[in-house]
């Protein structure tokens, strides 16, 4: 398979997702390649590929914010598609600046067409809400940060 042909795939799987979610929007990185699949109201799906050259270290073009030293962070347990509130109608389970109890629940991953509640495992202040709302995250990725 070559490489237009697995673009074209992975851009199929995609958009698979996305009907399958009913998400608006989807955002991955597969290496160098970050792909982004917007659906625009009124429109079709629309599919923007972006090539994302790797940075290199001190590269100051586009800086990735930095947790501070005492900050936690709540990580993906699992790949799946992120949501802050249990319903579409229902408040966020915390909004940056909240307090936050260990075993609070902050959000939930949806794999598989299960949803997952997410415990904190730290206690302190929201001060950063990673992903987008209907974001698909992978394992290990920053869901929140935390700080005592």
């Amino acid at each position: 398979m070559d490489e237009y042909e697995r673009e074209t795939q992975t851009l199929r799987e995609l958009l698979e997702v996305m009907h399958e979610h009913d998400l608006d929007r989807i955002k991955v990185k597969l290496g160098d390649a970050v792909y982004e699949v917007v659906r625009r109201e009124g429109q079709s799906i629309a599919t923007l590929p972006v090539m994302a050259p790797a940075r290199a270290p001190g590269d100051a073009s586009a800086p990735a914010p930095v947790a501070a030293a005492n900050v936690k962070k709540v990580v993906a347990p699992l790949t799946g598609v992120f949501y802050c509130a249990p319903s579409p109608d229902a408040e966020p389970y915390v909004s940056v600046g909240d307090r936050v109890e260990k075993g609070s629940v902050v959000c939930v991953l949806e794999a598989m067409k299960l949803f997952n509640e997410i415990q904190s495992e730290y206690a302190g202040t929201v001060v950063r809400i990673v992903p987008t709302n209907g974001e698909l995250v992978s394992q290990g990725d920053d869901l929140l940060w935390i700080e005592p």
